[in-house]
Parts: C-alpha cells; structure tokens; sequence
C-alpha cells in the first residue's frame, strides 16, 4: 500500500509539474493547434516534449505530431511562423520557429528498417495511437492533443516516467528490430535522466546487439555524443558495455577490461577510464564555457586506449604499458574519424591523448624553465583541457601519493602562469622570423630557412626571449656549422 500511495504522489506531482509547463507554452501551442483544427487536421504535442514537460524541465524545442501531410503541415506554419524550413521532409517533419521556440511539427509515422537497410522505410499512420505505438519506449510514447489538452498515454509511460524505468511500448524485440539505434537510445536515457532499464530491455539489447551494426556511423555518433554529454554517463556507457553493443560501436572500450594478474600489480584500466571521465567532468568548470565539452570527455574515456596492446608482463610480476600513450592516440583517431566525429574533435582527442602521461615525472621537481615551456608549445589550444586530464587522470587510493600530485601539478601551473605573464608562452614564435633569417643569412626561400626557423624556436624555448643582437649572433653560429655556409 505505501509503494503505492508513494508512486500516486509522484504522478500528481507529474501532473502538476506538467500543468505549469503546458500553461507556459499555451499562446504558442494552442494558436497553432487551432490553426491546425480549423483546417481539419489533429494536433498534439508528442515525445520527449510531453516527457520533459512532466520532468519540469521542458525548453524552448517542441515536438509534435499530426495528420496532417507534410505539404500541408508546412502551409499552415507558412504566414504563421516566423521562419519555416523542410530540411526533415523526407521524414515527414516541417520545422519552424515562433518567437523563442523552435517547432518540429511530423506526420503520424510507422516506418520501420528493413533487415539489411541503413535507413527506415518511411510511411505515415492513420492515427496518433499508430504514431505513438511506434515510439522508441513509453516514456516517449505520451501525446497532449491541441488546443483540448487530453492527455493520451496507452502504453503507461506516467508511471514508467515516476518508476524512473526504460520501457519499451511493444516487445523490445519488435522496436529494437524496427529501429536498432533504439538500443543506444536506451543507454543514452539512463545516463540523461538517471533511469533504470527494464530487465526484458537490457535482455533484447544482449540479444540483439550486433543488429547495431546496420545503422550508420553518424547516427550512432549522435546518440553516444548525447550520451557522453550527459550528466551520468558511466551508467550509459555500462550498460553499453555490459550487452555487448560497444563490442560494435566502440570496442576499444570493453577491450580495457583486462584480466588482473593475480598480485593485483595493476589498475583495472577500465574502471579507472570511467573515473577518470567523471573525475574529469567535475573540472569542468575550469573551461571558459563551463561545459560540458565533448573533447575532453572524449579523452578522458579514451586516454589509456593503447594500454592492452602495449601491456608486458614484466620480469618479477611487473606489468608495464610502455609508449601506450603514442598507440592510443593513433587508436583514437582512426576511431573517431569512423565515428565521423569532425576534424577538430579528432586532432584534439588525438592530440590530449598522446600528451597525457607528459606531467609524469614533473613531481621530481627536475623540470627547468624550458621543459614548462614546451610543455605549454605542446599543448598549444589544449592547455586547459590537459589540465584538467591530467589531474582526473589521478585515482590512487592512496591520499598521500594523490596529494603529491595535486601539489606537484598546482606547482606547475603557478609555474606556467609566471612565464606566461614573462614571455607569453602560448604565441612563442622564433625570434628571428622567416625574412630576417633570409637577410642576414643572404640566402633564398628554401628548406635551410624552414630549419634554420626551428633551431631559433628551440633555442627560444630553452632560453627564453634573445634580444635582437643575441638572436643574430646565435643564427649565425649555427649557420658557420652547416655544409650549405662553406
């Protein structure tokens, strides 16, 4: 009786949380419900908009569905909205914008995939339940209709939504099958929204999990971006892991959980990466946005990749991982660019990746001024992003050794704040340019200037700023030493 007194206090509280949100949206949403109802065509709004409206936490991106055809659908948003566009068309949806909203406005649908297709047959349903029933699970499966306000939910996705479960409007065997991208999709919720997964759910997933590999590479891209963006995503990427769809999305990473050797010598590689991704998302706020960043979450998840193809079993029990940082970076690049992920993410993940173990060894206290300043050349735009991987990247146990390193790595960045302020680290250039190299040498654009160029950047970094005598007086003593001068 008092678990379910406790679950209708939760569904008044729904209900009430989704009074307030549809009352906020009401000018809009009944405007145009009106507008659709005066020309013979139902209105509701669908989907995540009904569930986040009941969550009280529903935005400025509307979701709603009809039955009206898509041509139709896109005249009666034409005069009313401020903009309209079709880039949805062939999946039925008109998209819009009124005033703060954004509007996706698609016609009843019960497409499915074929067996052997990338893309879902696309044809319309006769009726909102059609639509509905075709949903990706009931949580999603809800509709408000416009301008009535009656609510429709056939499939029990209000007490799904207050028992905080994943739940399929079918058989998850059926919806999985129309659509196998919706086994992401139900990682992507429980990290989003902090949900369990219905047991018959997580069995199909374990079941079906190579049929993920019919969907294209940007489509599964997006959702384990939304998942990584998430505010819980080691619950998502679990449960990846655990049915087996990372084997096909992203198997690098069921591929750290390495056997222990019997003495324990070394960390279980794939517990420590989910840590160091949450440890990492509680730096954000060091990030001028404040995050969440993909980048670094990318390279927290990633960063130690290379480890089960560098490990060794040394002489006396030891393990080692050596050069697993340079194996890891090329790993994640060539996974990430199959992932379609854009260049930029790419050279960045990349880029963290091979530089996170460059820190090691600094707590010695041997880094002269010069190590600082390569260390920051080297980091170039993913300066703070490797400081913030680099200090998640600490998860011993051990509070004295973790404190070391927390003063070691603050010691370090007071120490590149100051030859920051001194020599403004992040624009070091040689201080001879390109031109001058070529005047004072008396030699022509050439492959001698580019490395006449890098050995005054060297220079520059072990010495610090030359003044302009001192830079010409060190060009021309590495000049004196090369064949092309004689």
């Amino acid at each position: 009786m008092t678990e379910r007194n406790d679950l209708t206090q939760q569904l008044s509280v729904a209900q009430r949380q989704a009074v307030r949100q549809l009352l906020r949206i009401s000018p809009v949403a009944d405007e145009l419900g009106r507008r659709f109802e005066a020309a013979g065509h139902q209105l509701a709004l669908v989907g995540g908009s009904v569930r986040d409206a009941l969550l009280d936490r529903l935005g400025h991106d509307l979701d709603f569905t009809t039955s009206a055809h898509p041509d139709e659908t896109k005249r009666l948003l034409s005069g009313w909205a401020d903009a309209v566009w079709d880039v949805g068309r062939a999946f039925g949806t008109i998209g819009g914008r009124k005033g703060e909203f954004q509007i996706e406005i698609t016609t009843y649908r019960s497409d499915i995939y074929d067996r052997d297709s990338r893309k879902p047959e696309v044809s319309y349903g006769d009726s909102i339940h059609d639509d509905l029933i075709r949903r990706d699970f009931t949580i999603n499966a809800m509709a408000v209709t416009l301008p009535g306000h009656d609510f429709i939910d056939p499939y029990g996705g209000l007490g799904d939504l207050s028992r905080r479960t994943i739940r399929t409007p079918g058989t998850p065997q059926q919806s999985f099958s129309d659509d196998p991208l919706r086994m992401m999709r139900a990682a992507r919720f429980a990290a989003q929204l902090d949900f369990d997964v219905a047991p018959d759910v997580v069995t199909a997933m374990s079941d079906m999990a190579d049929r993920i590999t019919i969907v294209s590479a940007e489509r599964i891209r997006d959702e384990l971006t939304k998942l990584l963006l998430s505010p819980r995503p080691r619950a998502g990427l679990t449960l990846l892991v655990d049915t087996g769809l990372a084997d096909h999305v992203l198997p690098e990473l069921p591929a750290l959980r390495l056997e222990i050797d019997e003495h324990h010598r070394h960390k279980d590689v794939y517990e420590h990466s989910l840590t160091v991704l949450e440890q990492a998302i509680d730096l954000e706020h060091r990030l001028p946005d404040g995050g969440p960043d993909l980048v670094i979450r990318l390279a927290a998840l990633l960063h130690d990749i290379g480890k089960p193809k560098t490990r060794r079993f040394e002489p006396g029990g030891g393990v080692s991982f050596y050069h697993h940082d340079v194996v890891g970076a090329k790993m994640a690049k060539k996974r990430l660019t199959a992932l379609r992920y854009p260049s930029s993410v790419v050279q960045s993940v990349t880029e963290l990746t091979a530089l996170h173990l460059r820190f090691h060894g600094y707590g010695g206290g041997d880094w002269t001024d010069s190590a600082v300043r390569r260390y920051v050349r080297d980091a170039g735009d993913e300066l703070e992003r490797l400081h913030i991987l680099t200090r998640a990247d600490c998860t011993t146990r051990n509070k004295r050794k973790a404190q070391a390193l927390q003063r070691a790595y603050d010691d370090l960045e007071q120490r590149i704040e100051r030859l920051q302020a001194e020599e403004e680290l992040a624009a070091i250039r040689p201080d001879l340019d390109g031109d001058q190299i070529m005047q004072i040498l008396g030699i022509p654009p050439g492959p001698v200037v580019g490395r006449a160029r890098k050995h005054m950047l060297d220079i520059r970094l072990d010495r610090g700023p030359l003044d302009e005598d001192e830079a010409r007086e060190e060009l021309l003593r590495w000049w004196a030493e090369q064949p092309e001068s004689r």
